[in-house]
């Protein structure tokens, strides 16, 4: 019987539905599900741009793309630092790609339509108590010493 009991009412359900649908068409949720998808769509970007660019001109210049079967051994244990190597230049060149072809671009597109001016101070600290007064006042409202 207690089972019974613990279901919602159909009032309580209609309810929880409600809440769900407003939770799921809040603006950041939707802001976050396209992030995503861009973000996924924009890595295989990036990746192509690596594997297909980047990669081939690093071949091109070292002779060679592929340092997976660069290895070492001490005392019978094989080192495979060539995978490593491997990784490290792909986070490499991936990072570079991303700081040249996009992190550059959009500095300079925030740069440049930047229009605000600088914002003015409106107040000054008082010299005695340190309170916030304005800038033309001769003496201060808190501890009414004067101030030059």
């Amino acid at each position: 019987m207690a089972a019974a009991s613990a279901r919602p009412r159909v009032g309580e359900r209609a309810a929880w539905v409600k809440e769900f649908q407003q939770f799921i068409l809040r603006g950041n949720v939707v802001d976050l599900a396209v992030g995503i998808v861009i973000g996924v769509a924009f890595g295989a970007v990036v990746t192509a741009l690596v594997a297909d660019l980047l990669t081939p001109l690093i071949a091109a210049i070292f002779g060679s793309h592929d340092f997976s079967a660069l290895t070492f051994t001490i005392n019978g244990s094989r080192f495979l630092y060539g995978a490593f190597l491997n990784a490290m230049i792909a986070f490499s060149t991936i990072a570079a790609a991303v700081f040249f072809f996009v992190v550059k671009p959009m500095n300079a597109l925030a740069a440049r339509r930047r229009t605000e001016t600088p914002v003015d101070e409106t107040t000054r600290k008082c010299p005695e108590c340190l309170s916030e007064i304005p800038i033309e006042a001769r003496r201060c409202a808190f501890c009414t010493s004067e101030v030059g």
